[in-house]
């Protein structure tokens, strides 16, 4: 039989494939497949560091004996929100429109990683604050919205000049 929070698990994986179906066009898989690739880098990095440091647990994860991060958190689920959070931004809006578009991604995934801590044991922190969360992925989402205008500078150049 299958733990509440292993389930848990299949049911957030099945959520966000179908978030990722919704949110992203045929014509730009290609473009999530590079904003997810670069994020999973970052993440396979903070991910196993933040672990390897005992500041958060995963007692409850996919691929347990691999490593100790949780491979849904950090390769599926913020590299997925992270790129429907690229190809929908605000590009052509005002900055303030954009700073809440941040706000509103960067809060909506520690919100459910908060909720994950304290109802599930998915996510424990050990020496680890919500608010950490909060800026490291605003500061990755930052990065890889960088990355992610670089690698297709050609294409928004197109689109400034109607091109």
């Amino acid at each position: 039989m299958v733990s509440k929070d292993r389930g848990l698990l299949y049911i957030i994986w099945i959520i966000t494939g179908v978030l990722l179906y919704r949110f992203v066009p045929k014509n730009k898989i290609r473009h999530v497949i590079v904003v997810m690739f670069f994020k999973q880098f970052i993440t396979w990095f903070l991910g196993l560091w933040v672990v390897e440091k005992g500041l958060i647990k995963y007692p409850v994860r996919f691929m347990k004996k691999s490593n100790k991060s949780s491979f849904t958190f950090e390769y599926f689920i913020y590299p997925s929100f992270c790129a429907i959070f690229n190809l929908n931004y605000p590009e052509k809006r005002n900055k303030v429109i954009q700073f809440f578009y941040y706000l509103f991604h960067v809060g909506l995934i520690t919100g459910g990683e908060v909720l994950a801590e304290r109802y599930t044991n998915l996510v424990k922190y050990v020496k680890w604050k919500w608010y950490y969360s909060f800026v490291s992925l605003g500061v990755t989402n930052y990065v890889s919205r960088r990355f992610y205008k670089w690698f297709y500078k050609n294409e928004f150049e197109e689109s400034e000049t109607g091109g």
